[in-house]
């Protein structure tokens, strides 16, 4: 099995490649961390009250900077999605392996942050496509959950047409709970 904190993985499909964040990604990805349109999907739940607005450039590069600590401390991966059309980060896909008492232990935990103009359904599915099969392995975990709030209609079609199911369950974070959580188990083979 590969060790996704020693050698992160390259994946791809025909439109998109996901790939380890880059300080040179600062460049574009401004323009979804700046992008006030972008802001109300971006899951900031238990993220000592971040809210993932990066308007300037030198919080951009913070930001990075900070997702490559994390990774070299193997606290999560942030990968970059890259359009192939053209070679530009349109947004990040954050992932981790989260350990808790609550119903989320042992589970894969999916951010996926994109350009507004990507927050449709056709541009969600291809990209969330790419990560589902491989983060069971990656992350040695049988059930993957992100988070779709009710406004998100887009994010929700995506999820469910890759096979995502509303649950009930709350995450239970540092100092709150949080809902709007969707799953996905492995299959079982």
């Amino acid at each position: 099995m590969i060790d996704i904190y020693q050698k992160c993985p390259i994946l791809e499909n025909a439109d998109f490649l996901l790939r380890l964040v880059q300080e040179d990604d600062a460049k574009d990805l401004i323009e979804v961390y700046g992008d006030k349109k972008a802001l109300p999907y971006f899951n900031s739940d238990n993220c000592d009250g971040d809210d993932f607005y990066y308007p300037t450039q030198e919080r951009m590069h913070e930001a990075i900077k900070f997702w490559l600590w994390s990774y070299s401390n193997q606290a999560f991966v942030r990968f970059s999605i890259i359009d192939k059309k053209d070679n530009k980060a349109v947004g990040t896909i954050e992932l981790l392996n989260r350990k808790s008492t609550d119903y989320f232990n042992n589970c894969g935990l999916l951010r996926l942050d994109v350009r507004a103009d990507l927050e449709n359904q056709n541009s969600l599915y291809d990209i969330m496509s790419i990560i589902i099969e491989p983060t069971y392995q990656l992350f040695d975990c049988s059930m993957i959950a992100t988070k779709a709030p009710i406004y998100a209609i887009d994010r929700k079609v995506a999820i469910e047409k890759i096979g995502f199911q509303k649950t009930k369950e709350r995450l239970i974070g540092n100092y709150d709970t949080y809902g709007d959580y969707w799953i996905i188990k492995k299959a079982i083979q």
